[in-house]
């Protein structure tokens, strides 16, 4: 359901009321996540937000309104399940709308092209038509609401590595036929009301200056009626995107536009006309969104009561069993150790803008305390330590109020108090506004200390820091950044940790801040991280394994977090850091009933993979992931399929590199990328695109084909009740094989099947130079469980 535009002579009267500064003033952002308001042409400002793993509101940080935090992306696009994906666009449209939004920045549509992209989570898979097929109903279902998507980073943004400013060199078969396949299904059968122009430039124009893409292609081909936004800060020139499609630039209100706009129409130099679509665009979009006065917004969909158990159902059909002996579902446990980095404190989301607040994280501690009974004794070993930041200081109060929180004093150069105010605890606040009499940044705190011994209090951002305590010799570090980029300083701030012997009790402690000012703003971030005491790291990983050894089930949850999987820098290794692989090998020694659940949104290497009773891949799976993960281990069919190719070693992986060479990146392979390239190459991976076992056994029985439509019969052979995703494969003899449709099926213990994949033309056509020509019959597929694993054949 959406809301019925009104008539076009309607827009234009509204137009017509408008000043062309009023225009101009529109097409920049209020503030970071608002428009200006036109009450002339009964405008009301429109709201926007991140982001892809749930609506965060119109702020950024800790100041942020909690929200819901759903599975990442991939995890979605593990259900291959359309159905699932949009109503997890729907609950996201519902909460939007309830939070007062009229854009939700998402979905990600870009491509898994390299393993190491540090937004691989952000997106759907690594093969354009499920992309294409996961991305549709999401934009539908967050549309439904009246919230509009902005299909995001229009295009060739696959990586962060010099991400503002590298070209994408991409032919154009490659750029049709993969890249801009997702953008294509969410404009033209989706019909996604905005769309965000990348920072990246493709074969040569920066997008937000690519006219022949967001003109030719994106409004005029395509017919894309919406807005074309900026990325933040992707705007950098006044005629050029104007001129070239770029209908909205944000943040605002600093900005290329402006007053520098306005001369350049009464100059000649931008068209009126021009002006004139962009504000049209803007005023379509909010008569869509509920922000056009006189025009009626679709009915508010309430956020229904049972939202977490919705959640937990999403992260539980997108878990990934990829190994089992027979140890999973557990059966009653009398002892049972949870060992892990990832164990007591789940990883529920990656880093970056997509950050969302949730009003608590479900860790597996709990999940499996309340899936398990009181029956159960659980014990609790991280065993290794390998977050690179620690978790937010909370155990302090300001020491002038005694509330919880801090006390922040902005000095003068001779240490006079400029201004002050009170914080409440939190990782980090940015943007700390710096007027120019200040010189230096102070935070008071009264640290309660629950434990004797040494504790470890880090800072965070970019500056020269000293840790002052009563009595004690100064403790200081330099943590200047050589790019004074301030949006990666806020997505990716360095931090430093001080180690810091104390008795239990309370501890006045004062943290100076001299902030590094070379940045184009005049702001600065500072945050503060704690972690208590705890023994020596050989201790602590002998500790899990005795603990493990003592157990009749282990289980072990390792993985990544917010700081190593983020937006703004690639990982630079496929190694879990920090001795996972040891932790994980030495429990495996010590118990032979071990569980491993990887908690992380991209792949990792796992040379361990064969030692484990069975391995369970959990992605980042949201605000209730804990109890998805013990849903799973204790007989939950687990509904997932990999929508990207897991490597054996980084060597393998077809697609590594993300650093451009001379400002370029170079897509020389083509539209060969993720399973493709490892079938093209003879490369046998560690798991393979579209592999996911389930709890029960299926026979793939016959395969037939009618027109574009193909029906497999399937077979549960098994015990219990499951699903089976079937999936097809176009096999060509110059080119290795495509997926070209998949469909899923649920089947009782013994029951028989029909999987029905229908196949649409543009599956079966190839780019030319004279367009999309359809490939010559007959077809010749090849279907089955995943792209390693294809069990029939048929012919169209």
């Amino acid at each position: 359901m959406t809301a019925d535009l009104p008539p076009e002579t309607d827009l234009e009267r509204r137009l017509a009321a408008m000043t062309l500064k009023e225009k101009v003033s529109l097409l920049t952002g209020a503030d970071a996540w608002s428009l200006v308001e036109v009450p002339a042409a009964g405008l009301r400002s429109l709201r926007l937000s991140d982001g892809p793993a749930g609506p965060r509101g119109t702020s950024f940080g800790p100041d942020s309104e909690p929200s819901l935090l759903f599975p990442n992306t991939t995890s979605l696009a593990a259900t291959w399940d359309v159905d699932a994906v949009r109503e997890a666009g729907e609950l996201m449209g519902a909460r939007a709308r309830e939070m007062g939004l009229h854009v939700l920045l998402a979905p990600t549509v870009n491509l898994h092209r390299s393993p190491l992209g540090g937004r691989h989570f952000e997106c759907f898979s690594e093969d354009p038509l499920l992309t294409a097929r996961m991305a549709a109903p999401f934009v539908e279902g967050v549309q439904s609401a009246g919230v509009a998507v902005c299909v995001k980073h229009f295009v060739g943004n696959d990586s962060e590595t010099e991400r503002m400013s590298y070209d994408a060199r991409i032919d154009e078969r490659t750029l049709r036929e993969v890249y801009l396949q997702p953008f294509e299904a969410a404009v033209r059968e989706a019909g996604a009301w905005t769309v965000m122009a990348a920072y990246n430039g493709v074969n040569g124009r920066t997008m937000t200056e690519n006219t022949a893409l967001l003109t030719g292609l994106l409004k005029e081909e395509w017919g894309f009626d919406g807005v074309v936004i900026s990325d933040w800060t992707a705007a950098r020139s006044t005629e050029e995107p104007a001129l070239a499609g770029l209908d909205l630039a944000m943040p605002g209100p600093i900005g290329p536009w402006g007053d520098a706009l306005v001369a350049a129409v009464e100059e000649g130099r931008v068209p009126q006309a021009l002006i004139d679509d962009k504000v049209l665009r803007i005023l379509r979009l909010a008569a869509r969104t509920g922000a056009l006065e006189g025009v009626d917004a679709v009915p508010a969909p309430p956020v229904p009561d049972d939202v977490r158990s919705r959640l937990r159902d999403l992260a539980v059909r997108g878990t990934v069993l990829l190994r089992n002996d027979g140890i999973l579902p557990l059966s009653p446990v009398r002892r049972l150790a949870l060992v892990g980095p990832n164990a007591a404190r789940l990883a529920a989301q990656g880093g970056g803008s997509a950050n969302v607040r949730p009003e608590h994280v479900v860790s597996p501690l709990e999940g499996l305390r309340r899936a398990l009974g009181d029956d159960t004794e659980i014990t609790v070993h991280p065993g290794v330590f390998p977050r690179a930041k620690l978790d937010p200081l909370t155990a302090a109060n300001d020491p002038e109020t005694g509330e919880p929180g801090v006390r922040l004093r902005y000095l003068a150069e001779d240490g006079s108090v400029h201004s002050e105010e009170h914080k409440d605890p939190a990782l980090w606040w940015f943007p700390l506004i710096l007027d120019d009499a200040v010189a230096e940044l102070s935070v008071q705190a009264v640290l309660e200390l629950g434990a004797s011994g040494d504790h470890r209090l880090s800072v965070l951002g970019a500056g020269e820091f000293t840790l002052l305590v009563p009595g004690r010799e100064p403790m200081a570090c330099s943590l200047l950044v050589e790019n004074p980029d301030i949006g990666e300083l806020a997505l990716n701030p360095p931090s430093h940790t001080f180690v810091l012997p104390a008795s239990a009790g309370s501890l006045p402690v004062e943290i100076r801040c001299r902030p590094q000012r070379d940045f184009p703003y005049p702001v600065a971030l500072l945050g503060l991280g704690y972690a208590e005491p705890r023994g020596d790291d050989a201790a602590e990983f002998a500790a899990a394994v005795e603990a493990a050894r003592a157990a009749d089930v282990a289980v072990v949850v390792v993985g990544s977090d917010e700081y190593a999987e983020t937006e703004s820098v690639d990982r630079t290794s496929l190694v879990l850091p920090g001795g996972q692989d040891e932790l994980v090998r030495a429990v495996c020694e010590a118990n032979p009933r071990t569980v491993v659940v990887v908690n992380a949104g991209a792949p990792w290497l796992m040379p361990w993979a064969d030692e484990p009773a069975a391995l369970l891949w959990s992605w980042f799976p949201g605000q209730e992931g804990g109890d998805a993960i013990a849903d799973v281990l204790t007989g939950t069919e687990p509904g997932g399929r990999l929508p990207t190719t897991f490597p054996t070693a980084e060597a393998d992986a077809p697609v590594l590199s993300t650093k451009p060479e001379k400002g370029v990146l170079d897509y020389a392979e083509g539209g060969v990328i993720g399973y493709r390239a490892y079938a093209q190459a003879g490369t046998e991976p560690l798991f393979p695109f579209g592999y996911g076992l389930s709890y029960t056994a299926w026979k793939h029985l016959e395969a037939r084909a009618s027109g574009r439509v193909v029906e497999v019969e399937v077979r549960n052979s098994g015990d219990r009740a499951g699903r089976e995703v079937v999936q097809a494969y176009l096999i060509a003899d110059d080119e290795p094989p495509r997926l070209v449709g998949f469909a899923a099926v649920q089947a009782g213990p013994g029951e028989t099947v029909t999987a029905r994949i229908e196949l649409t033309e543009r599956a079966l056509s190839r780019w030319t130079d004279d367009g999309w020509t359809p490939l010559p019959g007959p077809h010749r597929l090849r279907l089955g469980r995943s792209a390693a694993d294809l069990r029939l054949e048929a012919e169209l």
